[in-house]
């Protein structure tokens, strides 16, 4: 049709293998649903367009199909620190444009009606963010210069990258740094430079980035495994039962309505973290060390209100 000929039903319904009804519905579909220009001229026995610029929407997209994409991309600020961000947004805007005219909603309802709060982010350099991801791609060693929070100065690196994570707003890259020997994990804003050098490895066929992270609390990892039990109160409980806090977490009901929430995990910075967000309202059970710990910053920390 576009190119001038005058299609009809049995040389449509023969081609696509269908009934004359079955062209008949499409056709009625296009001209009622999409406005598509059709029209039936009966001298020649055929429809054609009656706009020689129409063209087929791009897209048909239901209602529900559009509410997801956008919030998809209300979601994608979390990556405003990232050069993918403006790629990803790019592709957004094209999708918007090929929606057909006839949509009953259109996403830019969205910025109005919903709000996604991100978490603060951190920036990383467009160089550093490409030397990565061409390094994950092609199983190439890195050579970096890493700046540890506390560290007088930056360490340089040779870093085997695995895998690549966000958590709270930060990119992590698990690998196996050559200085130290181990699969450690690197805050890629904290990598000053990074350069892809001309060695090649292969991943471990025992790491599993999920298996890695199991037993994890947060983003960092360790050796020893912790038994972690952590009381709450009556008025903190419902909000620790909305969740799944842990894989591994056991929640055990107390007669007074509040509830001891027990996991396994590997390190304990984080759990310090969250045990400390909760105020009077958690008390650790277990294990010591993590009790210790806690109650050793309270203590720091009321030096800071006296009186």
């Amino acid at each position: 049709m576009r190119a001038g000929n005058y299609a009809n039903c049995s040389s449509m319904a023969e081609e696509y293998e269908v009934s004359t009804k079955s062209i008949l519905r499409d056709i009625d579909y296009l001209k009622n649903q999409c406005d598509a220009p059709i029209e039936y001229n009966p001298s020649k026995k055929g429809y054609y367009y009656t706009e020689e610029t129409y063209k087929m929407p791009a897209i048909n997209i239901s209602a529900s199909d559009l509410f997801a994409i956008a919030i998809a991309q209300k979601a994608l600020q979390q990556h405003e620190n990232t050069p993918i961000y403006d790629k990803l947004v790019t592709v957004f805007e094209r999708i918007e444009e090929s929606l057909p005219d006839k949509v009953s909603i259109h996403p830019g309802w969205i910025d109005n009606r919903i709000s996604i709060i991100q978490h603060q982010k951190t920036t990383i350099h467009a160089q550093t963010w490409s030397t990565i991801s061409d390094a994950l791609q092609r199983n190439k060693t890195m050579s970096m210069r890493y700046q540890k929070p506390h560290a007088p100065q930056a360490s340089n690196r040779l870093v085997d990258p695995y895998h690549m994570v966000n958590y709270q707003g930060e990119w992590y890259l698990i690998g196996y740094c050559h200085l130290r020997e181990k699969i450690l994990t690197f805050a890629v804003s904290r990598i000053e430079h990074a350069a892809l050098t001309s060695k090649t490895f292969d991943e471990p066929s025992d790491f599993d980035h999920n298996q890695y992270s199991v037993s994890r609390f947060g983003i960092f990892s360790g050796a020893e495994q912790y038994q972690v039990e952590i009381l709450f109160d009556k008025n903190h409980a419902p909000y620790i039962l909305e969740r799944e806090w842990h894989p591994s977490q056991k929640i055990t009901m107390k007669n007074d309505g509040s509830l001891v929430l027990s996991m396994t995990t590997n390190h304990l910075f984080n759990v310090k973290q969250w045990v400390l967000s909760w105020g009077a309202g958690a008390k650790v059970m277990s294990p010591v060390p993590l009790r210790n710990d806690i109650r050793d910053e309270i203590k720091r920390s009321l030096k800071h209100y006296p009186g």
